[in-house]
C-alpha cells in the first residue's frame, strides 16, 4: 500500500466515525461520494461502506410509490413528522426524475417538505433517477446503508411514481406501500396488476371531508382486488388503509400496521431471509452493471459498436449475431 493509499484509508476511517456519530455534513459528503461516477470516488465509497457495514441493517426500510398528484410529499412530511415526534430518526430518500440535459434533479424535494427538512431528526436527500428502471437512483442502496450507519432507524424511499418497474424499489425495502387517491371504478382499472401485487400496504390518501365516502368505496374495491391476488408472504395479507396527510388522520394507525407487519414477518425470520435475498440480487445487479461498463470501455468493442448498431438498425444483421460478435471480441474468443 502506497503512502497515498494509507492516507485515503485513514481519511475513510475518520469519515466513518463522523457518520456513526450522526454528523450530517459527513453523511452528505459520503452520499455524494457514493453517487459520484468517478472511479476514485467509487473506490473510496466502497472502503467507507465496508467500514460501516456492521452499523447497518437496524432500520425499517419502507418504499413509497404512487401516481402523480396523490400527495406523496404531503403524506411523507406528515408521516415523517409523526415518527420524529415519537423519537425516531427518519431518512427520506426521494428519487426525482432526471433532467435529460444536465442529469440533475428537476424537482426540489426540500422545498416540498419544508417542516420535515427543518426537523433535526430528519434527513432528506433528493437524488436524480438517472433514467434508471424503477425510478430509483443507481446508488440508492448505498445511500440507504449510509443513513442506517448514521443512526436513522426509519428509511423512506419515495419513487418517481411513473408506473415503470417498481420492482426495483420493492427489491430493496422491507415493506412496499402503494399510495392512491380516493377514487374507484376506472381508477382501479388503471392501476397495473404488477404494482398491486408488489404492495404490502395500500393507502388511500386524501380521505377527508367530502372525499370520505369516495375513499371508503375505493378502499372496499381495493380490498376486493387484493383478495383475488396471491400474497407475497404466507404470514401477511396486504391491508388497505385510509389516511389524510393534510388533516393528520390515520397516520398513527398506519405506523401501528407497519409494526404489525414487521412483527408478523419477523416471527419466522421472513424479513431476515428477504434482506439476504435482496443483498444477493444487489450483488448480481452490480455484476451486470460492471460487465456492461467494461464492455463499453473495451477499445476494440468501442470502435465496432457504431458500425454494428447501424447494421442492426438497417436489418443487415440480426441483433443476436451482432451481440455475439461483440462479446467474442470482449472475451477474446
Amino acid at each position: 500500500m502506497t503512502e497515498n493509499d494509507k492516507n485515503k484509508s485513514a481519511e475513510m476511517v475518520a469519515m466513518a466515525e463522523k457518520v456513526r456519530r450522526g454528523d450530517r455534513r459527513a453523511l452528505a459528503r459520503a452520499i455524494t461520494q457514493a453517487e459520484s461516477l468517478r472511479k476514485d470516488h467509487q473506490e473510496q465509497a466502497q472502503h467507507l461502506l465496508t467500514e460501516l457495514l456492521p452499523d447497518t441493517g437496524k432500520s425499517i426500510r419502507i418504499g413509497i410509490s404512487g401516481t402523480p398528484g396523490v400527495g406523496k410529499s404531503t403524506f411523507i412530511e406528515a408521516f415523517g413528522r409523526h415518527l420524529t415526534g415519537m423519537g425516531h430518526k427518519v431518512a427520506v430518500l426521494t428519487i426525482d426524475p432526471s433532467s435529460k440535459r444536465t442529469g440533475g434533479s428537476i424537482l426540489g424535494d426540500k422545498t416540498r417538505m419544508e417542516e420535515l427538512s427543518r426537523d433535526p431528526n430528519a434527513f432528506i436527500r433528493p437524488s436524480p433517477s438517472g433514467g434508471s428502471l424503477g425510478g430509483v437512483a443507481r446508488r440508492t442502496r448505498e445511500v440507504m446503508l449510509l443513513c442506517e450507519a448514521a443512526g436513522y432507524d426509519v428509511i423512506l424511499i419515495e419513487t418517481v411514481g411513473v408506473g415503470q418497474s417498481e420492482t426495483t424499489v420493492a427489491d430493496m425495502v422491507d415493506i412496499f406501500m402503494l399510495l392512491l387517491a380516493p377514487a374507484g371504478g376506472d381508477e382501479l382499472q388503471g392501476i397495473k396488476r404488477g404494482v398491486m401485487e408488489l404492495a404490502d400496504l395500500i393507502v388511500i390518501n386524501k380521505a377527508d371531508g367530502d372525499l370520505i365516502p369516495v375513499a371508503k368505496r375505493a378502499a372496499n374495491e381495493y380490498r376486493g382486488a387484493v383478495g383475488l391476488m396471491r400474497p407475497k408472504s404466507k404470514l401477511w395479507t396486504p391491508k388497505v388503509l385510509m389516511t389524510s396527510a393534510l388533516k393528520k388522520i390515520g397516520i398513527a394507525e398506519l405506523w401501528d400496521t407497519i409494526n404489525e407487519y414487521r412483527e408478523a414477518r419477523d416471527a419466522e425470520g421472513e424479513l431476515q431471509a428477504q434482506r439476504a435475498d435482496q443483498a444477493a440480487a444487489w450483488m448480481w445487479s452490480e455484476i451486470d452493471d460492471s460487465l456492461m461498463n467494461h464492455l463499453r470501455d473495451h477499445p476494440v468493442v468501442a470502435t465496432m459498436l457504431p458500425e454494428k448498431e447501424v447494421a442492426v438498425k438497417a436489418g443487415n444483421t440480426s441483433p443476436t449475431a451482432a451481440a455475439r460478435e461483440l462479446l467474442a471480441v470482449f472475451l477474446g474468443k
